[in-house]
């Protein structure tokens, strides 16, 4: 049950470098066929990093923060594979490939910790509420078993109290009528002494 977790857990960790270094991997590709010292391929680079750096910001000022965060990732990509199609070196791209990693684990480490408090808040309500519930059911399970009892209780009474007047009846020289000269309550009339 827990190996999908735990799959998504390792792509998670693994997706940052993932990324970044699929972005190098195509950028020196792409410089292989020509983009290096290619200046219209720096400009178009550097255009839609900046437009994708403007899309960002308009975003985070509209208060849309993760397709803020999305546009803002989408104009680094672009920057890095903009110098890293551009350069004809591998130093300054793996440079840049390493702190744009260190970058993305940073951004990504702040989602995993918001992600990780929302769990524990979210497993520490569901356990205030099953702690509640069983309360409840305890305290129920209490008052009807007290219910029982006393039904139980009375139902003992009420039959030793008839075992009694019927022992009483089956005397010889029961008068009910002198009960009740003795200041007793009268006794209700049962088919044993009506016989009588």
């Amino acid at each position: 049950m827990n190996e999908p977790i735990l799959a998504r857990s390792t792509l998670n960790l693994a997706l940052p470098a993932i990324t970044t270094s699929t972005v190098l991997f195509l950028a020196r590709i792409w410089n292989a066929n020509g983009a290096e010292h290619s200046i219209g391929n720096a400009a178009l680079m550097t255009v839609l990093a900046a437009g994708s750096g403007a899309a960002g910001a308009f975003l985070a000022r509209a208060g849309d923060g993760p397709l803020a965060a999305a546009a803002f990732a989408i104009s680094g990509g672009l920057a890095l594979t903009g110098v890293a199609g551009y350069a004809d070196g591998l130093s300054l791209p793996l440079l840049l490939w390493a702190l744009a990693t260190v970058i993305a684990y940073c951004f990504a480490a702040r989602l995993w910790r918001a992600d990780r408090l929302a769990t524990l808040t979210h497993q520490r309500q569901t356990a205030t509420r099953r702690e509640e519930h069983g309360h409840v059911e305890r305290v129920e399970a209490l008052r009807a078993g007290a219910q029982i009892e006393v039904a139980r209780s009375g139902a003992a009474y009420a039959e030793a109290l008839a075992q009694a007047l019927t022992a009483r009846a089956a005397l010889p020289g029961f008068d009910p009528a002198q009960l009740t000269r003795a200041g007793l309550p009268e006794l209700p009339a049962t088919e044993i002494t009506k016989e009588y």
